[in-house]
């Protein structure tokens, strides 16, 4: 299984970015796939997941502002991130295949390579 995260930057605070993370080595249409982030001298958060049906969870912190999706066809999940703000800055990884109890994704076995983002002030 290999997780191949894209598309982390520098970006001012108010803009947008969008992330995404191409899956192979699973069966993507029937993946739960999550995306996590990780502060400097943190552990990984839950920042959002979606479901193989395409219903989505998001951390509060980030409702409202993140929308996750996905391309079946591509193997690919977006994570578009709208109004970052500074405390946005973290390294983001995507992981699969997650599972679901109830509303709470829980992570799978394989994670992504991270991408940077940073938002400045």
């Amino acid at each position: 299984v290999q997780l191949q995260a894209s598309g982390g930057g520098l970006v001012q605070a108010g803009e947008s970015l969008t992330l995404s993370c191409e899956a192979s080595g699973i069966t993507f249409r029937f993946a739960a796939i999550g995306w996590y982030r990780q502060y400097l001298g943190s552990q990984r958060e839950f920042v959002a997941g979606i479901r193989s049906s395409g219903a989505a969870n998001y951390a509060d912190s980030v409702t409202g502002r993140f929308i996750v999706s996905r391309d079946n066809a591509k193997s690919t999940v977006y994570l578009q991130m709208n109004s970052l703000k500074p405390g946005d800055t973290a390294v983001y990884y995507c992981n699969a295949p997650g599972s679901y109890f109830g509303a709470t994704y829980r992570p799978g076995a394989f994670w992504g390579q991270g991408t940077q983002v940073t938002v400045s002030s």
